[in-house]
């Protein structure tokens, strides 16, 4: 077995209930299983991932509901901004 995996596993099975529960539902709206997801939660805590998580998930509904701005449109406005700018100097 993956020397990962069972860290993992290991750490998982130390979590309390409560803890092993919210794991759960965290990986569960990430997409992911428990265990792939016990590696972010260990480095950088339950709370920044559920945050990390909640945000990825608007980014995405934005996104698919069209309210999002495309990068190269952004850019082409940008570029333009610059030209009128540099024209007045």
């Amino acid at each position: 077995m993956d020397a990962t995996l069972v860290s993992a596993n290991e750490h998982q099975a130390t979590l309390s209930k409560t803890d092993q529960k919210r794991l759960e539902r965290l990986a569960t709206r990430a997409g992911r299983t428990p265990q792939a997801m016990l590696r972010y939660v260990l480095r950088d805590g339950f709370a920044a991932c559920e945050e990390d998580v909640s945000e990825n998930l608007k980014a995405d509904a934005e996104f698919a509901s069209g309210q999002s701005v495309d990068h190269s449109d952004v850019m082409q406005a940008a570029r333009e901004k610059l030209r009128d700018i540099a024209g007045r100097v």
